[in-house]
């Protein structure tokens, strides 16, 4: 689920990992069944450094929802909420 606030670089990786996950199942499939289901290679194998690129902007997308945007504005929008690991670590307190 993506949440609100942000940028639009972290709301445009958040899009390109959702697609790079299904391209990925849909080449899985396709490989049980015997087709090419690889829909980025359908739209762009007549260029293919066009599809290159697509390839590393998802590989780019994913290392940044592991390690999260770091910009202002996606700080400012998780500012005040806190987080499972800090929720978990404060119950652990001995209350």
């Amino acid at each position: 689920m993506m949440k609100k606030g942000g940028c639009s670089a972290a709301s445009i990786a958040m899009i390109l990992v959702i697609i790079g996950a299904i391209n990925w199942g849909l080449v899985g499939l396709g490989g049980f069944f015997g087709g090419n289901w690889n829909v980025v290679n359908l739209l762009l194998g007549s260029w293919p450094v066009v599809e290159w690129i697509i390839y590393i902007l998802v590989g780019i997308a994913g290392v940044m929802m592991i390690f999260g945007c770091k910009c202002l504005s996606c700080k400012e929008s998780c500012e005040g909420r806190p987080t499972t690991m800090n929720q978990n670590s404060s119950n652990m307190g001995g209350n």
